[in-house]
């Protein structure tokens, strides 16, 4: 259940994501952990209350930080009938209705998407999908003019996208 390009129709597509990102943010805890211990030791050396405290709170933000990762399988991006649902595991997610949607984009640089308004699903990792809105969606405060991700397999997604039915 966790392939790309899940589901019996176009219109009810998921795609995953967590084989593309999740490996460098399993890096990024491993750095964590280094870093967290080595802060404790020499905290531990000062205040072993503080120490203990900073601990516990350390343990509960990796705790959550597997659990985030770990979110992405039950996450994919949805090419629904109303619509994409553009999630982040559990930390956020967009649905964006058809009628906004404008396409894929083929040409672009990560800096220019990132002026315009960009919700970037991938993390740290590169994206590998680009879709264009117009009208733009809100999100908070803030204008969104592009969603990006890194799906583990674009083409699917791409050929599921151009396969929905037109609104």
């Amino acid at each position: 259940m966790d392939g790309a390009g899940q589901g019996e129709s176009p219109a009810g597509a998921a795609f995953s994501y967590h084989r593309a990102v999740a490996p460098m943010l399993w890096v990024l805890l491993g750095l964590m952990v280094v870093e967290t211990s080595v802060v404790h030791l020499l905290v531990a050396l000062w205040s072993p209350r503080a120490a203990l405290i900073l601990s516990l709170l350390s343990l509960a933000t990796i705790a959550w930080f597997i659990l985030f990762i770990r979110s992405f399988r039950q996450h994919p991006v949805r090419i629904g009938p109303d619509g994409l649902v553009w999630p982040v595991g559990t930390l956020r997610s967009l649905s964006i209705p058809w009628p906004q949607v404008a396409g894929p984009c083929d040409d672009w640089t990560l800096a220019d998407l990132k002026a315009a308004g960009l919700f970037n699903g991938a993390l740290i990792a590169h994206p590998n999908i680009v879709i264009a809105l117009d009208p733009p969606a809100r999100a908070g405060r803030r204008t969104i003019r592009y969603l990006a991700h890194r799906l583990d397999d674009p083409a699917a997604f791409i050929a599921a996208f151009s396969a929905r039915p037109s609104t």
